[in-house]
């Protein structure tokens, strides 16, 4: 996960207008060309030069994260000088959240250098993945163990606590899941961002997707399936758990996604596990957030509202549903349940059930 944080937003205040943080693409880190077998181009003296001299700045004398002076190594991706305890934990984050160099014995590229400059040292990267640390909060400091400074730096970039609540900054290269198949190598229900985006996101809301149940799904092995769900809504993927041998499989497991403000299509997908080769897709379809998030918008807060529908979504040729989708509030919630005739598959239906939490709810 490549995290490129932009400068303060006091920093750039004569360029913005409003909340919303909109990247340049200069500030992204590319994928390494020694990702690809290839070296990067070594920095020009100039650009050596500019990297010392931004080491030289006051707040780039103290590490980052707990403080400590003089830092000889960085992040060359997220922009930030760190000590070298601090160091190691970075390294244990795995290079697609932090790349870490040395400033003295690496050989740096002249984009590598950029990245950094663009950022602008350590007090602007801060302003962004410390804003909201919660009131009281002890920062680790150069005395502190290895795990008081993992659960920092851990909780700082890789699970981005401290940012503000309607934004993350959204990785490239970051994907755990399967591009083929959607597999997720750690955690049934875990979030993960895909390997082809970066920038900062700004989310209007919290998706929350019961996935209840499969009906009559496709035979991938002998005689039945091991079917899980992928959901995918813009840069992000969430899946539920495996259920073994079951062609009519009941999930009742809650996966939960951010919207983003400008949001397409929810994508479902249904894979059989596999342990030796790659997951069989098990067909797909998808869901259209618009009249449920413009329903809700409509109609305000719906804690103040008695139970009612305000909203459908028909059935139509053009989508997969079975049956027209009514949209309702609930005790205060927007929900809408949804039953879904998967495509391109010879047989096989999925019943969910979608939420709607605005952010300011």
């Amino acid at each position: 996960m490549t995290f490129r944080p932009l400068r303060s937003s006091h920093r750039l205040g004569e360029n913005r207008k409003n909340d919303s943080i909109k990247s340049p693409k200069s500030l992204f880190a590319k994928r390494e060309m020694s990702h690809c077998g290839n070296e990067p181009e070594k920095a020009s003296r100039e650009k050596l030069r500019k990297l010392k001299d931004l080491l030289l700045k006051s707040d780039n004398r103290i590490c980052a994260d707990c403080g400590a002076v003089d830092p000889k190594w960085a992040s060359s991706n997220i922009g930030v000088f760190i000590c070298l305890k601090c160091s190691g934990v970075h390294r244990s984050l795995g290079t697609h959240i932090s790349k870490v160099m040395s400033v003295t014995l690496d050989e740096w590229s002249d984009e590598q250098i950029d990245s950094m400059i663009e950022v602008g040292g350590n007090s602007y990267a801060n302003s962004l993945y410390e804003a909201f640390l919660p009131p009281g909060y002890s920062k680790p400091n150069p005395n502190s163990t290895y795990e008081e400074r993992a659960e920092f730096i851990r909780s700082k970039y890789e699970l981005q606590e401290f940012l503000k609540p309607s934004l993350r900054i959204v990785s490239s290269k970051s994907s755990h899941l399967s591009s083929d198949s959607g597999k997720d190598k750690h955690s049934s229900s875990s979030i993960h961002t895909s390997d082809n985006a970066a920038g900062m996101v700004e989310f209007s809301g919290i998706l929350k997707v019961k996935v209840i149940k499969g009906r009559n799904l496709a035979i991938r092995d002998m005689l039945s399936s091991d079917p899980y769900v992928v959901l995918t809504l813009g840069q992000q993927r969430a899946q539920t758990t495996v259920i073994k041998s079951n062609l009519n499989p009941v999930w009742n497991e809650e996966l939960k996604l951010s919207v983003p403000e400008s949001y397409g299509a929810l994508k479902v997908q249904v894979f059989d596990h596999d342990v030796i080769s790659s997951d069989d897709i098990m067909g797909e379809a998808e869901v259209d957030l618009q009249p449920m998030i413009a329903g809700a918008m409509a109609f305000g807060d719906p804690d103040l509202l008695a139970n009612m529908q305000i909203g459908k979504w028909l059935k139509s040729t053009d989508n997969a549903l079975i049956s027209d989708s009514p949209i309702n509030i609930i005790d205060g919630k927007v929900k809408q349940e949804v039953s879904l005739k998967l495509q391109r598959v010879e047989s096989g239906e999925i019943d969910m059930e979608l939420q709607w939490i605005p952010l300011n709810q």
